[in-house]
């Protein structure tokens, strides 16, 4: 429930963007300037048309969030509570009306510029169904897992945003074990329903970032899919990780959830077993609560809890600058596959067709991986708040 007065805005009240949310976005109309607004109900605040308070007006006036995701906390609060005071007091609603637009109206675009991307491997059911997938007769988890969050670097530049159609990646092949290798299209296209998390308060190389500084630092959280081209990862993948199965296509949501609207979401983390070293002790509550589920072609065939997170983000954070690197505006770093324990809870495709030998079922027919034509929609709900969608279709290649 809110905890602050209604809105005034029509139909926003007990939607999923009602004023106790209100995600960041960028936006175009028709002269195709690029605008910040804030999402209410169906509708999309041009904040810097409606009069902000100069102190703010800059950071608002900016074709991306990154001005205002450089300014910080104080910042992030003063605009929030100046948000909803706009929103919630009928003495202003003349004034602000003319500059609220359907969102199905308007185009959408990347939010904010994506500096470095990082993806984690923070869920211990993920981990563990892909070792058992692929070494089903060792240890599903390598020795290191349980002692730092594991993660690998990604590539910026193709980091999109929802909406933004993933033609099919080509890339080295391994078809056979005693035959070279070929070059082709991807036969086992895969998704990672993944959380996002955008730095806003960058860091001086040097200075590693403590758990207890997350939300200095932490603008807010997006829903991401790490499309992941299966069969070319596993032959390109040792001794190095993760490269070309990989950089292809990274989705995230048009919207910006800020941080403090997740505030009554948090979870305690669930037991890590060894004791984290101490640069990784995170007070809790340090999870969050998200119910995500994916979609393809309209229908849900998954739904990952994010709650079960064996690392949670304070942590990935910290591990991301204990060697002292820096942080910068802009910068993305992801969960990794969200799974929990059942199989209807599994975050990729990988894990739901185990390894592709247990196909799953797709509107009467058995599945894989994804097909051309394919279209992919991750959501989430986080209490009563909708997190913006991440959409993607796979085409052919160009």
């Amino acid at each position: 429930m809110s905890t602050v007065q209604p809105t005034w805005v029509d139909g926003a009240a007990g939607s999923g963007f009602d004023i106790d949310h209100l995600p960041y976005g960028v936006f175009t109309r028709d002269d195709d300037r690029r605008r910040v607004g804030v999402r209410i109900g169906d509708l999309v605040l041009d904040v810097a048309a409606a009069s902000p308070p100069t102190a703010l007006a800059a950071c608002l006036a900016a074709p991306t969030l990154d001005a205002l995701m450089a300014r910080g906390p104080k910042t992030w609060q003063a605009v929030r509570a100046w948000a909803t005071d706009l929103l919630t007091d009928p003495g202003r609603a003349e004034e602000v009306r003319p500059h609220l637009h359907p969102v199905d109206e308007v185009s959408l675009h990347l939010p904010f510029t994506v500096a470095d991307y990082v993806d984690f491997y923070a869920s211990l059911d993920h981990a563990s169904n892909v070792g058992r997938i692929f070494r089903p007769d060792a240890e599903p988890l390598l020795p290191n897992w349980r002692h730092l969050p594991v993660a690998y670097h990604g590539r910026a530049g193709t980091v999109v945003v929802s909406g933004t159609d993933v033609p099919r990646p080509y890339g080295q092949l391994k078809l056979a074990p005693d035959q070279p290798p070929v070059f082709g299209p991807s036969a086992r296209l895969d998704i990672e329903a993944e959380v996002g998390f955008v730095v806003g308060v960058g860091s001086r190389l040097g200075d590693p970032v403590p758990t207890s500084a997350f939300a200095d630092h932490v603008f807010g959280v997006v829903l991401l899919n790490d499309w992941s081209a299966r069969d070319v990862q596993a032959w390109e993948y040792v001794p190095l990780g993760p490269f070309l199965g990989k950089s292809f296509a990274t989705s995230v949501s048009a919207w910006v959830t800020p941080l403090a609207a997740l505030e009554r979401v948090r979870v305690p983390l669930p037991t890590q077993d060894p004791e984290p070293l101490p640069y990784l002790h995170v007070d809790e509550p340090a999870g969050y609560d998200l119910a995500m589920e994916v979609e393809v072609n309209g229908e849900v065939v998954t739904r990952p809890p994010y709650r079960t997170q064996y690392w949670g983000p304070a942590q990935m954070l910290a591990h991301l600058t204990a060697n002292g690197a820096s942080l910068r505006t802009g910068d993305l770093f992801a969960s990794g596959t969200v799974s929990g324990p059942a199989r209807d809870e599994r975050g990729s495709f990988l894990e739901l067709s185990w390894g592709g030998r247990e196909p799953w079922i797709l509107d009467g027919d058995q599945r894989t991986f994804l097909e051309d034509g394919d279209e992919v929609v991750l959501r989430a709900r986080a209490g009563d708040l909708t997190l913006g969608e991440v959409r993607g279709r796979v085409t052919a290649r160009r």
